[in-house]
């Protein structure tokens, strides 16, 4: 009869294994990338946003404010900074606002 090994792991490495196990990672990316936007953007931006989607490592935000989108464009670099140091890691490379 086998003998099963226990191991003692902490909660956040049995979710980590969970997660890498069950190829989980890129949804939870995508949900993170919309969180953080909401988060950084704050609520007068997020009136105006109709969508945020993740795709590979570009973000595709759709805005119902041309207005708002051609004054977000000039920032787009500082946006990625920001959204990537809000996430803990280098997920965006890219900003498209449509």
């Amino acid at each position: 009869m086998d003998k099963t090994k226990h191991e003692n792991l902490s909660i956040s490495k049995a979710l980590q294994k969970f997660i890498a196990s069950n190829k989980l990672q890129k949804g939870i990316d995508k949900v993170d990338a919309r969180e953080s936007w909401k988060r950084i953007m704050g609520k007068g931006v997020n009136n105006y946003t109709t969508g945020v989607e993740l795709r590979n490592s570009t973000l595709f935000v759709s805005l119902s404010s041309s207005v708002l989108r051609e004054e977000l464009s000039l920032g787009k670099s500082k946006i990625i900074k920001l959204l990537n140091e809000d996430m803990g890691k280098e997920l965006i490379h890219k900003l498209v606002l449509r």
